[in-house]
């Protein structure tokens, strides 16, 4: 029978809020990766490596093929994020506010946080940017859903922001990314995700802050690192320059469905230890009553 629910972890304990923020104080770095579907959470799960997962918004691109993250509807995210919940015990699951779902209303945004969470499985939510975010932050948090929050490169408004570039290069743009991260730590959130960012900044906004930073692109001296999946593991050609292939299964999967395909158009697959029998009586029946 094929596994359906998530095996725990013999290498730790559920991850906490409190756990993190620990983390951060004694130095130790936080990691953090991404997830879309159940084999992949129960991966990380069994890895007993991670602290983090987000089933993140960036599902589009790589999972549904979307040229974007703001496509993706909540209906779409919430299939996802449960996905990963079934596969994940130990780590903390984030999910992710996908992009029309919480600028409207503080209303709508505690309805997608909660429905996140009670639908979705995720243990907490994330939600981009300051400004205009900053009072969603604080209603999420006062409705009992912990937040993340994410700054520099937001690619849900990427569009506002020049495209994919990094963000914060300027003496001006620094500094109002350190006020933005101030903001939102006011208003509740428990860490804040750092994408794109020159490395000497996020180095000092990580200083400047008390809750924990993850960096994607924004050097080492964040408090965490994230990664996409599909990056980590070499499952594209393309990925941003900061991103590291952990490995490269991108040529063993066209090598493994090449292979496939020769054995089954030589009729070297399936063999004999792949077949299902009958007994030999039971067959001899079935044949003499199919006889014309």
């Amino acid at each position: 029978m094929r596994p359906t629910t998530a095996v725990p972890s013999p290498h730790q304990q559920p991850v906490t809020l409190q756990l993190l923020a620990e983390k951060k104080r004694v130095g130790v770095p936080i990691v953090m990766v991404t997830a879309y579907d159940f084999p992949s959470a129960q991966m990380i799960e069994e890895s007993g490596a991670i602290d983090l997962v987000l089933a993140g918004d960036t599902g589009a691109e790589m999972v549904l093929g979307y040229r974007g993250t703001t496509p993706v509807s909540l209906d779409e995210m919430l299939v996802m994020t449960a996905a990963v919940r079934r596969g994940l015990r130990t780590p903390l699951l984030v999910g992710d506010l996908p992009f029309g779902s919480y600028e409207e209303s503080d209303e709508q945004a505690v309805r997608t946080a909660q429905q996140l969470v009670k639908d979705g499985g995720a243990d907490v939510v994330k939600l981009e940017r300051a400004g205009g975010s900053l009072a969603r932050v604080r209603a999420i948090v006062q409705s009992g859903v912990p937040v993340m929050g994410h700054l520099g490169l937001t690619p849900q408004t990427e569009a506002a922001l020049g495209g994919r570039r990094v963000q914060g290069r300027g003496a001006g743009k620094a500094a109002e990314l350190l006020a933005d991260a101030r903001a939102l730590v006011q208003a509740g959130c428990f860490a804040i995700v750092l994408e794109a960012v020159p490395e000497p900044v996020a180095t000092a906004v990580s200083a400047r802050i008390p809750v924990p930073t993850i960096g994607i692109g924004a050097g080492a001296g964040t408090d965490g690192q994230v990664l996409v999946w599909h990056d980590l593991l070499g499952l594209y050609e393309w990925r941003p320059r900061f991103a590291k292939a952990y490995a490269n299964l991108r040529p063993d999967i066209h090598q493994a469905l090449s292979s496939y395909a020769d054995d089954v158009r030589s009729r070297c697959f399936p063999a004999s230890e792949h077949f299902y029998t009958i007994d030999d009586e039971e067959l001899q029946g079935f044949l003499a009553e199919i006889e014309d």
